[in-house]
């Protein structure tokens, strides 16, 4: 969690800057209210759970259902209601919504578009696709963890001519290993640590560890949605590898990805679709932060790249400690949100954390 200070000061920032991206209503993530609060709210066939992932309230949903399920397991995150890990997958997929990256991007239909069903969510969209696997997947494993009841049973329904989607815990297991083992290790893991005797603090962190070792797993196996990106412009393809190697750092700091922590990161992303020509930090329609936000992204990237991917291995090596994941988190923060932060800085002090090592 970021220190007091440090937050103040990030989430001053943040507003000074100003920004775009709607994700909240009233406090929680757009349309929370319209989504099932329990398991029988979804539809069922055969007394097997068939949710339409296709549709933004139901794949909502499943986050719902995922939070309500985890919740007394996490108390080792904080007193709040919103301090579950989770809560940053259902704010990422309202930005994908409000942002228009959940829409056909072919042109080919209506889906998701102002001037067609709004709450329908692409098979074609390279965004959906990659969320599926972060939304889908992990549902499915909590169900076959008995998180969702006894014996309950998905069969995820899917839109006649589309193939490339699993859409049982079965398939998916055969067709993704990882994602799916990962995914129960987390967890079960949250069942094991309600009965550990370690100090809250640990407890957190390997809980975070396992969160992110399955998140990661998920955006390894959304390789599969890579034939959708040719249906962007550049800048968009750009943006959106930038944003998946942005997980590396995140993921290896731990990241407590709560809904207050989670907002403060997620608002500041495009609050469109990039097009051929947008070049950040100089993209006229959109915010200061928006800007800062895309050019940090893609800094990132670009010195990784130079320098061999050697960033990204010292950064996940300086991530050794329970206390330096805690500095790479607030560093990370200074970083994305605050435009005083040198990028000169962060290298120097990542150098500085690896030698504690």
């Amino acid at each position: 969690m970021l220190r007091p200070t440090v937050l103040s000061l990030l989430l001053a920032c943040a507003v000074s800057l100003g920004s775009a991206a709607v994700i909240l209503e009233n406090g929680m993530p757009i349309l929370w209210a319209q989504t099932a609060s329990q398991v029988t709210d979804l539809p069922s066939q055969n007394s097997v759970l068939t949710p339409d992932p296709w549709n933004f309230l139901h794949r909502m949903s499943l986050y719902r259902l995922m939070i309500a399920a985890t919740d007394p397991f996490l108390g080792s995150m904080g007193t709040n209601a919103t301090d579950s890990p989770i809560w940053g997958l259902p704010l990422q997929l309202g930005w994908m919504l409000t942002s228009g990256r959940l829409a056909d991007p072919t042109g080919a239909t209506t889906c998701g578009k102002q001037t067609g069903d709004t709450k329908c969510i692409s098979p074609q969209s390279w965004w959906g696709c990659v969320n599926y696997f972060a939304s889908a997947l992990p549902f499915m494993s909590a169900a076959q963890q008995g998180l969702m009841g006894a014996g309950v049973e998905v069969q995820m329904q899917v839109p006649e001519g589309v193939t490339d989607y699993c859409t049982t815990y079965a398939t998916c297991a055969v067709t993704y290993p990882d994602v799916m083992s990962k995914w129960d290790a987390f967890f079960q893991g949250l069942k094991a640590a309600s009965e550990s005797p370690l100090p809250e603090n640990e407890k957190k962190d390997s809980l975070l560890g396992l969160y992110w070792e399955a998140q990661m797993a998920s955006s390894y196996a959304s390789s599969a949605c890579s034939a959708r990106q040719s249906h962007y412009s550049a800048a968009e393809v750009s943006f959106s590898k930038n944003w998946q190697n942005s997980a590396e750092y995140v993921a290896a700091a731990h990241f407590h990805s709560n809904l207050e922590n989670s907002a403060m990161f997620i608002t500041p992303l495009p609050s469109r679709i990039l097009q051929d020509g947008d070049s950040a930090p100089n993209i006229a329609d959109l915010s200061e932060a928006e800007n800062h936000t895309l050019y940090i992204f893609s800094w990132i990237n670009s010195i990784n790249s130079l320098l061999g991917g050697t960033v990204v291995r010292m950064w996940k090596s300086a991530m050794c400690s329970v206390s330096t994941r805690e500095k790479g988190r607030d560093m990370l923060g200074q970083l994305l949100l605050n435009p005083g932060f040198a990028t000169s800085t962060f290298l120097s002090i990542i150098g500085e954390m690896t030698r504690g090592c």
